[in-house]
């Protein structure tokens, strides 16, 4: 039986694309009359989805009665409504998981999509507590440095033909934001530097490896 990779389901028949997000199916062919994909797998992803939603809107709840209501403050930080980060953080959460559960997403646009909610979110903390030079100068570059190291990682081992998303993720994380931070400050910090010789030499590296891989890739999704 055929098994999409990111659906999560089986496909009986012989198929050859998910019929729920168009994905190369895995697996071998089987001769059936019903060709229709069994979705216990969906039903108990639904069930925790529904679980960790509730305990998002509790923590929530909670957050901004303890801040608004009580007056509960941070130390150090008497007029920082603190719930409101919470809430952000709380929604740049679930917009992850909600990403997880989308049929039809590969590795490389998850944890890029992922990965830059989170800086965003963090971004916006370290403003308000006072971080922000610290942040764009190391944490920024550090975090986007090994999103594209895992991206390579997964570009090497994923054999599901989505091998332009991992070379795009690495140049929209590395190269776009270290020419752009170059031409407008004329220098970059140390960090940002690794950060683009990282995506430079790994962008080299996946075409290396992964060059044929690559050009049948371009050649179905152009039909060239």
């Amino acid at each position: 039986m055929r098994r999409c990779p990111y659906c999560k389901v089986d496909i009986a028949g012989d198929l050859y694309k998910c019929p729920l997000c168009q994905s190369k199916l895995m697996g071998t062919e089987e001769e059936q009359d019903a060709c229709y994909p069994q979705l216990k797998t969906q039903k108990k992803r639904s069930f925790l989805y529904k679980l960790q939603l509730l305990l998002v809107w509790a923590a929530l709840i909670v957050g901004l009665g303890l801040d608004f209501t009580v007056g509960l403050r941070l130390p150090g930080y008497p007029n920082l409504h603190w719930s409101l980060l919470l809430a952000m953080w709380l929604v740049a959460i679930e917009f992850g998981i909600v990403r997880q559960f989308k049929p039809g997403t590969g590795s490389a646009g998850k944890v890029s999509v992922l990965v830059l909610i989170t800086v965003a979110a963090w971004c916006v903390t370290s403003y308000f507590f006072g971080l922000m030079q610290v942040t764009f100068e190391l944490v920024v570059p550090s975090v986007l440095a090994a999103t594209i190291i895992a991206n390579f990682v997964l570009a090497l081992i994923d054999k599901h033909g989505n091998n332009m998303a991992y070379l795009l993720s690495g140049l929209f994380l590395g190269v776009v934001p270290g020419v752009i931070l170059f031409i407008v400050m004329d220098s970059m910090p140390l960090a940002w530097a690794v950060c683009l010789m990282i995506s430079i030499i790994l962008f080299a590296g996946a075409v290396i490896f992964r060059g044929k891989a690559v050009k049948a890739e371009l050649q179905r999704r152009f039909h060239v």
